[in-house]
């Protein structure tokens, strides 16, 4: 079986995206564009990727590091290429905010070693040509190190 399906559900941009366990997600493109804006646009769902894989990192580092996370929270904002097609990701700034019993040094090179060293999406979009940012808030404070 396909580790990914993708089929047309809606007329006639609306997709639906369905893994081998059966988990579903929506895709469509927005309304100015010919859709319906019903789901996810294909872009966004690489920075959903990005971000739930850093997530996965920051939360196993600090379980091995015995950290208590209590919650985290990825905000992701960037560019893409002006004026062409395709039109990949030229910047991407991460924000990881962070909350619980933590060591901001910890928790900031959680992040860090997520985003340059484990995380395989971060490391598929630099080698498009993206650069990454990133910065990290525990607890409201920003960590710089």
């Amino acid at each position: 079986m396909a580790l990914m399906t993708i089929a047309l559900t809606e007329p006639d941009f609306g997709l639906t995206a369905t893994d081998i366990m059966n988990h579903s997600m929506q895709i469509d493109i927005p309304v100015d564009q010919g859709g319906k804006g019903n789901g996810f646009r294909p872009m966004q769902i690489l920075l959903a990727a990005l971000g739930s894989c850093s997530a996965m990192d920051i939360v196993s580092i600090l379980k091995k590091q015995r950290q208590e996370l209590e919650a985290l929270t990825i905000s992701i904002d960037g560019e893409r290429e002006k004026g062409k097609e395709p039109s990949v990701w030229e910047t991407l700034d991460m924000q990881f905010t962070m909350n619980g019993h933590l060591d901001p040094a910890k928790a900031w090179r959680a992040a860090e070693l997520s985003v340059n060293k484990y995380c395989s999406v971060a490391e598929t979009l630099r080698r498009a040509g993206a650069t990454i940012t990133w910065s990290v808030i525990v607890n409201g404070n920003p960590v710089n190190l």
